[in-house]
């Protein structure tokens, strides 16, 4: 009887046990000889594949951001630029929340990754559309990964432990409900990073107005 044969070695293959390893277990884990052994293939065989593990981690990050909808982006899509932005912050955090360890190479911008690339194309060119100068809509790109990538690399509420005795109130006469951040932990990060977002948005909201009513002003003048 002829012996089942091993599935054959692909990229896919490679980067979804590579992902899986670091979700588990986190970036330190990921090696190619741990990776390897994982796949049952000789370490050898990776480079076939993958000239190095920063381009494997390249790759996982990327996967990432392949999650990432942009679909309000889209020229066709009613929604109006903040909205979009929005939606668009929320399934961003959403993608990265499923895969935090990676967050820190995600954090590092896109390079050479294609989904990472069509991400910042997409922010980048609806900004545009929407009537943002060129560089303003390029710092928004940059302030929107700089807040929703900040929000994924830790939990503030993760950072206070299950313990009441640990918050003595002679010391730290504010924190007497601290011990109770842990357990809530979802509810606080979800509700915090709601809160920037929104702040966020009607901040870049008032500098749109502004710029469109200086707009209106000039070119009243101008006609005047």
């Amino acid at each position: 009887m002829a012996r089942p044969r091993k599935p054959l070695l692909s990229r896919d293959r490679i980067v979804e046990t590579a992902g899986a390893l670091v979700d588990a277990e986190g970036l330190a884990a990921l090696s190619t000889r741990r990776l390897a052994a994982e796949l049952g293939v000789s370490g050898p065989s990776l480079y076939n594949h993958f000239r190095t593990k920063g381009e494997i981690l390249d790759a996982v990050a990327d996967a990432v951001s392949a999650k990432i909808d942009l679909s309000m982006f889209a020229a066709d899509d009613p929604r109006d630029w903040r909205t979009a932005l929005h939606d668009w912050a929320v399934s961003y955090r959403a993608a990265l929340a499923d895969h935090p360890h990676i967050v820190p190479v995600l954090a590092q911008g896109p390079g050479r990754r294609p989904a990472g690339l069509r991400v910042a194309d997409a922010v980048f060119g609806a900004m545009v559309r929407a009537g943002w100068p060129p560089a303003q809509a390029t710092y928004i790109g940059a302030l929107m990964r700089y807040f929703v990538t900040g929000s994924a690399l830790g939990s503030f509420a993760r950072g206070f432990v299950d313990d009441e005795t640990a918050y003595d109130p002679a010391a730290y006469p504010h924190l007497g409900q601290a011990h109770l951040l842990a357990e809530r932990r979802r509810q606080v990060d979800e509700g915090a990073f709601e809160t920037g977002l929104r702040a966020l948005l009607d901040g870049l909201a008032g500098q749109y107005a502004s710029r469109v009513a200086g707009s209106r002003d000039a070119s009243a003048a101008a006609e005047g």
